[in-house]
């Protein structure tokens, strides 16, 4: 197969393994709290239903509100074209680097707050606010994180990175990968509104931040950004297994390899998926003011781990 139809196929793989990914972990929550629970397939009924809702749009937002959806949705959906997903180097790895991943990303939690702040909304404007504050330190981490990688591969190119560290398997047990790998994971969780940072099911005020600045979306404009949300923790988790883990991703465009890597990359979310629902059973949720401090650790760790780094080299 071609590299660059692989390349293009992989946002679709990723659209159609992002609603099955949050289902499962909502399914593994829910067994591990002796709940039956929804089945791990729940989300794909539920971004039906509400394709099929009618959009009720508050008199006071404008133009912005009903773009935001796109923006996300779509942002979100490039990068999985840019991510050494299941081949690396990608096709596009020329055009998009880490430094496009993560501005991507900010893109969308900027114009997802400005659409929170649009209605005019006491929620809304709570829940944007929270969010830069998360962002703020949030993505400088992850671009440290990934950039301490980037130093001994010589470049801040996805698909180098991984090739990088196929070809000197030891750096994945190097100090550098491993406070690396750590910061990256906390802010995962930061940046997909899980546990300790935010709580994904529930709706009190006081404690939402992800879910207080889309209360005023519904029908499809609700279902795009929902999808987006899963889309971004698939993304996080990639980041998380083919940077610090690359083994089976494929190479080549051999039908074979790429078999093998689309296996590979079930297995590792699988095992991701498990680890956080574990988690997010046995902690609870941070205090605002904590978050900060949570979030100051793993920008820290990410400093350290440039610092090894530089050292190594």
């Amino acid at each position: 197969m071609d590299r660059y139809l692989i390349t293009l196929l992989q946002p679709l793989v990723a659209l159609a393994l992002a609603p099955g990914l949050i289902g499962s972990i909502r399914w593994l929550k829910a067994r591990l709290q002796s709940r039956r629970g929804p089945p791990p397939w729940q989300p794909y009924a539920e971004l039906r239903k509400l394709f099929g809702k009618e959009v009720v749009v508050a008199h006071s937002a404008s133009w912005l509100f009903r773009v935001t959806p796109y923006i996300v949705f779509a942002s979100a959906l490039v990068i999985t074209a840019l991510l050494p997903l299941l081949i690396a180097p990608a096709a596009f790895d020329g055009a998009g680097d880490l430094l496009v991943v993560v501005y991507l990303l900010l893109l969308g939690t900027f114009f997802l707050a400005l659409a929170g702040l649009d209605p005019g909304t006491a929620f809304g404007g709570m829940g944007a606010s929270r969010e830069m504050t998360i962002a703020a330190l949030a993505e400088p981490t992850v671009a440290l994180a990934i950039f301490g990688l980037a130093i001994g591969a010589g470049s801040t190119n996805l698909g180098q990175i991984v090739l990088q560290t196929l070809r000197s398997p030891g750096l994945a047990a190097s100090p550098s990968h491993l406070l690396a790998f750590a910061a990256l994971f906390v802010v995962m969780l930061a940046e997909a509104g899980r546990l300790p940072v935010d709580n994904p099911g529930t709706h009190l005020e006081l404690t939402m931040i992800h879910e207080a600045m889309i209360l005023e979306y519904s029908g499809r404009y609700l279902a795009l950004i929902e999808w987006a949300s899963w889309l971004k923790l698939l993304i996080l988790f990639t980041l998380l297994t083919n940077l610090f883990v690359p083994w089976g991703i494929a190479t080549t465009a051999d039908p074979a390899a790429l078999a093998l890597a689309g296996i590979a990359l079930l297995a590792k979310l699988a095992l991701l998926a498990t680890i956080l629902a574990v988690l997010e059973t046995r902690i609870a949720k941070l205090r605002l003011f904590r978050v900060p401090e949570l979030l100051a650790v793993s920008f820290v760790l990410g400093l350290l781990a440039v610092t090894a780094s530089f050292a190594r080299v």
